[in-house]
């Protein structure tokens, strides 16, 4: 890793919360081991950091790039028949590991690099999830619907060039 030369203050621009907590959730991303999609989410509140999650396999359980992709193999398009997957979804990945921890999340906010599907969308208005910002739309128009009938505020982020 090599060190990045610092720009002097006067030409230094500090990213907002919004911009630093979605480049977080894009660091984790890179984790994912889905062969189509690559997403990663951080559960916020207070400007704290309470679990993150990425989209991939059980654990115990051989991840798609060992196996190959069965939704790709069946030809499923991306938003539909969930439960043809290995994969456990990004968000939901975030609320296992708070709960594993012992950590509340009501009243956080999610970051995301996509909208939620429509059942990560259920699990985040349960869950008092009150705000996601994202940076990709997924195609779920349901999950869209459902967050704002809950008065979830869903707020499209994006992370300036530095």
């Amino acid at each position: 890793m090599t060190a990045t030369r610092k720009k002097p203050a006067s030409e230094r621009r500090r990213p907002s919360w919004d911009e630093y907590f979605l480049k977080l959730a894009l660091d984790v991303a890179e984790r994912s081991t889905c062969m189509r999609r690559h997403v990663g989410a951080v559960l916020v509140r207070d400007k704290r950091m309470l679990a993150t999650g990425y989209n991939g396999a059980p654990r115990g359980v051989r991840h798609c790039l060992e196996t190959g992709c069965l939704r790709e193999k069946l030809g499923i398009p991306s938003g539909q028949r969930h439960e043809l997957c290995r994969g456990v979804h990004a968000e939901m990945n975030t609320f296992l590991q708070a709960a594993l921890h012992g950590v509340a999340v009501e009243g956080a906010s999610l970051y995301c690099t996509s909208t939620p599907c429509s059942l990560c969308a259920k699990m985040l208005i349960n869950a008092g999830v009150k705000r996601v910002v994202y940076l990709g739309e997924y195609p779920d128009e349901f999950a869209r619907n459902l967050l704002e009938e809950a008065k979830v505020e869903l707020v499209q982020g994006h992370i300036s060039a530095s």
